[in-house]
């Protein structure tokens, strides 16, 4: 039961964190959403993953 119950609250405080995550688009990237928007979530989801790591 104590297992779970950590897991809960880790899983709870983990995804707490990355929620509080706001992303600032830059200039250069609104002009590349308007331009070339996403085709679907996985060309989104992509975009979103490229611009988090800097690449």
């Amino acid at each position: 039961m104590k297992r779970i119950l950590l897991g809960a609250v880790l899983l709870a405080m983990v995804s707490g964190t990355l929620a509080a995550c706001e992303q600032h688009r830059t200039f250069g990237q609104k002009v590349q959403d308007t331009l070339d928007p996403p085709k679907g979530p996985g060309e989104r989801a992509g975009r979103s993953i490229d611009r988090a790591t800097g690449n």
